[in-house]
């Protein structure tokens, strides 16, 4: 039941924050002026905008509905999966605030920092449900966080990639997708950009391209040498992030199209959630090679075979 719950939640929360970008960049996060009834009502009518943003309510709902279980048969098996107790507290507290953000945003009339925010938290929540999903999955006994090179390399990653996706919530919140319409520097070849717009959208590219440099470096290492899982989770979070280049290429290119945004939105969950997924892989396995890792196992077992 715990890996049912926890692999659900995670699952709902992915859509959730995919559905709430939709909503964003179709304009109609205050389709529903009105929270937590849509128009004082509890099913309004589905006309317009109100169906993205109707729909992304009742998936929250549902969201919630499955991180209580989650949480509950999780505290259940925290003595039995380690590194569940810590997520079990962490996901508790980003619950709750994120709760209350939902209501704070539209109170606020969605201004691009109170998107920020929300968006940021439901981020957050999303890789602690992964990381709960994943311990679910692979029940380990014991959770130990190894320091190394390559894990702090992928610790930089996942930041980067949610510093990326802030900043592009408050360039799509704000108008300012296409205040650069030029790559890869702003109008004129500036890169910094001279209107507040344009320094939003080159501190969105700046942040993405140290993201894409970093994760690069992380592709590079997690190659040659460290478990299956850690590598395979970078090597498809590299993948991703170059995905999400090309779409913000392709966005500016062909003056954002719709169906382009959405997919830009969709793959920067993605490429936090492999990231995230890589550092729970490595928490857990270690990010030495497993034949390093191996033959230190044998030279201690020879080693207290000798002792007297």
């Amino acid at each position: 039941m715990f890996r049912a719950f926890s692999i659900a939640a995670a699952v709902a929360a992915f859509l959730v924050v995919v559905l709430g970008s939709w909503v964003r960049i179709n304009g109609a996060g205050m389709t529903c002026p009105d929270w937590p009834l849509c128009h004082g009502a509890l099913i309004p009518s589905l006309a317009g905008g109100v169906v993205l943003e109707w729909s992304h309510r009742l998936l929250a709902l549902v969201t919630g509905v499955l991180v209580l279980p989650a949480l509950w048969t999780g505290w259940q098996a925290r003595k039995r999966i380690g590194g569940v107790s810590l997520a079990l507290a962490y996901i508790g507290a980003v619950f709750l605030i994120q709760v209350a953000l939902g209501g704070l945003t539209v109170a606020l009339s969605n201004t691009p920092w109170s998107v920020v925010v929300h968006w940021g938290t439901a981020m957050l929540l999303l890789g602690g449900l992964t990381a709960l999903a994943l311990l679910a999955i692979v029940a380990p006994h014991r959770v130990v966080i190894r320091h190394s090179v390559l894990g702090g390399v992928l610790t930089v990653c996942a930041a980067l990639a949610f510093l990326t996706m802030l900043a592009g919530s408050f360039v799509s919140s704000s108008g300012a997708g296409l205040a650069c319409t030029t790559l890869p520097g702003c109008d004129g070849g500036s890169w910094t950009g001279a209107a507040p717009a344009q320094m939003a959208q080159m501190t969105h590219r700046w942040i993405a391209a140290g993201s894409f440099a970093f994760a690069t470096l992380a592709a590079y290492m997690a190659a040659f040498g460290t478990t299956a899982r850690v590598r395979g989770a970078t090597l498809l979070a590299f993948a991703l992030i170059v995905l999400q280049v090309m779409l913000g290429f392709a966005n500016v290119a062909w003056q954002l199209p719709t169906a382009l945004r959405e997919a830009h939105a969709a793959n920067a969950c993605a490429v936090f959630v492999a990231f995230v997924a890589a550092l729970v892989f490595a928490a857990i396995d270690g990010t030495a090679p497993v034949a390093v890792r191996e033959e230190r196992r044998v030279r201690g077992g020879a080693a207290e075979g000798q002792a007297p």
